[in-house]
């Protein structure tokens, strides 16, 4: 008897141990909209499918859509459920006479375009990550549920020859994690409202199992790509278990001397991730169990430097996709990554008590400052330039680690241009760097102009890229692509993200949220853990704003409007503990 409890103890332990319990929830949205219409003449109460449902298949077989086939004749529908979501679809049926099972395909989009097409190779569109594509049997009475996918418009086709589909409900299923917006933004412009708000929930439905980059394709902790996203959760949603959660996956999957994701820039980014995760959070004891990984990553990319003081990463020297094309760019922008690795590393090893290693860091910073300073040949000679080589990105990052000046920095790259030559990722940086050259207006305006573009193409979430000269004759994502117009979403792309490849709701894209709170709303983070704010608003030509940011002690509301005397008037209200600076 003792060993059976022994070997039942152990059972249950065991069992218990390899237990875990989704922090996701399950919304059940029916269709807004039918798009379109195959062979509609076989289609019937197709309007049924826009009532709300309830997930039960019954005998009454009163609001039921029938699709009829014949033996050449194959109907189909094209159903919009309203925005970008992410998960799958649930499929209630009804009772034809027929008892056997019908088959169906089914067709995920982000895009009306992407969920109309056939994956042949050449258009982009892939069944990677997730499947977007295929076919299934449906029951007799009864429910179903497939998929598990980004995507806004379904069609679903009736395969089967001469047979009967009696569709009681087609409900998205979409799966999210149920947390409050803590921070939110508003100002007299609209635009500006729905973008903060759009990036905001990209970012949201990328907040999985673990934070991804994007929830059709590329459903990975891409590290590098997790900062602008990160930046974004502690603007809107304030601590969240998904960044440790994937920091420390990426951590525990990426042994020294490997780089994170084989990218050298992006072992780097989790560095300063940590930096401004211990910043907005304080949280010590987390910080604490980074300790061992962190060190030893400091100490392998000071190996990484020659004796000039010039950087040498290895593995894939990455910023982002548009700069691959220009190595110097991207040996300026490596610099002045490891400039901030160095700065952040001083600053985290001091927390640590990591003194010596501090100081390593410390003065590898200034060293790599001055080398860049003194390269007047850039690349041949040296491998890095103190300028910007026709490049936003490398300048965007030259300027945040204070290689080069801001006011230089925005004159001959960042303002050139306006909303045109940077990504969706490294925008951010570029918004960034505009605001520490005092340059807040265009920033603002490149927002409205670039991010503004997508919503006005049909958007509810940001994308892994977009070009302002995709723009002309340019077709909607929600509608079919009329007769002499571009498919936005199928005729363009690049690298990775060609045609229908390309996704439609990627995290990096998001910076303007955090953008528009960390200096319209006008928040910084000065000390670790928000014990003190530093609140200094920019308003350019917007005549009110406010808002509210998140703290580990409780919500910030703050409201700030030109006043008739042309000063901005603030009103502040914040958690006791929190030191605000005006």
């Amino acid at each position: 008897m003792k060993i059976q409890l022994i070997l039942i103890s152990l059972f249950l332990t065991v069992s218990l141990s390899a237990q875990q319990r989704d922090s996701r929830v399950r919304e059940y949205l029916p269709p807004v909209r039918i798009v379109w219409q195959q062979e509609s003449g076989l289609i019937r109460g197709a309007d049924h499918l826009l009532l709300p449902g309830n997930g039960q298949s019954d005998l009454a077989n009163r609001t039921i859509c029938k699709m009829t086939s014949t033996d050449k004749q194959h109907p189909a529908i094209l159903l919009d459920f309203g925005k970008e979501l992410q998960g799958g679809l649930q499929i209630v049926t009804g009772m034809p006479a027929s008892h056997e099972p019908v088959a169906i395909r089914v067709r995920f989009g982000e895009s009306v375009s992407e969920a109309m097409c056939e994956i042949d190779g050449v258009n982009g569109a892939t069944n990677d990550h997730a499947m977007r594509d295929f076919t299934i049997r449906l029951p007799w009475l009864g429910v179903m549920e497939v998929g598990n996918s980004g995507f806004r418009f379904v069609r679903i086709d009736l395969l089967d020859d001469s047979a009967e589909l009696h569709l009681k409900e087609v409900r998205a299923i979409s799966t999210f994690r149920d947390i409050p917006y803590k921070g939110s933004f508003r100002c007299n412009d609209e635009r500006l409202n729905k973008i903060w708000q759009t990036g905001a929930y990209t970012v949201h439905l990328n907040m999985q199992e673990y934070l991804w980059d994007g929830i059709k394709r590329d459903r990975l902790v891409w590290v590098g790509d997790l900062h602008p996203e990160v930046m974004t959760v502690n603007t809107v949603f304030g601590y969240n278990e998904v960044v440790p959660k994937s920091l420390d996956l990426i951590r525990d999957i990426t042994p020294l001397p490997e780089w994170m994701n084989g990218i050298s820039s992006y072992s780097i980014w989790w560095l300063l991730i940590h930096r401004d995760w211990y910043y907005y959070h304080g949280d010590l004891v987390y910080l604490k169990e980074q300790k061992p990984y962190m060190t030893a990553l400091l100490r392998h990319l000071i190996s990484k430097v020659d004796a000039d003081g010039v950087e040498k990463l290895d593995g894939n020297r990455f910023l982002d996709w548009p700069s691959n094309a220009n190595p110097m760019a991207i040996n300026a922008g490596l610099q002045a990554l490891m400039v901030q690795a160095m700065k952040a590393g001083n600053e985290l090893c001091t927390v640590l008590g990591e003194n010596a290693l501090a100081s390593e860091c410390q003065a590898m910073m200034e060293k790599m400052v001055k080398a860049a300073s003194k390269v007047t040949k850039p690349l041949l000679k040296s491998g890095v330039a103190p300028d910007a080589p026709g490049s936003k990105q490398a300048a965007s990052l030259l300027t945040l680690a204070g290689l080069m000046k801001p006011e230089e920095a925005n004159r001959k790259y960042l303002s050139v241009n306006g909303a045109k030559g940077f990504s969706t990722f490294y925008g951010y940086y570029m918004l960034r760097a505009m605001a520490a050259a005092g340059d807040y207006r265009g920033a603002i305006d490149v927002i409205r102009q670039y991010w503004g573009a997508m919503i006005d193409l049909g958007a509810t979430t940001f994308w892994e890229d977009f070009n302002m000269e995709w723009l002309p004759d340019a077709s909607r994502i929600d509608e079919l692509v009329p007769a002499g117009k571009k498919d936005i979403h199928g005729d363009y792309g690049a690298y990775c993200y060609k045609g229908f490849r390309h996704s439609l709701c990627h995290g990096w894209a998001s910076g303007p949220t955090s953008w528009l709170s960390e200096y319209v709303l006008g928040v910084q983070v000065v000390e670790p853990g928000c014990r003190t704010v530093r609140i200094t608003p920019h308003l350019g030509d917007l005549e009110w704003v406010e808002g509210t940011f998140p703290t580990p002690y409780g919500i910030i509301t703050i409201r700030h409007e030109i006043g008739v005397d042309g000063q901005v008037k603030s009103r502040i209200d914040a958690p006791a503990e929190v030191k605000i600076i005006q």
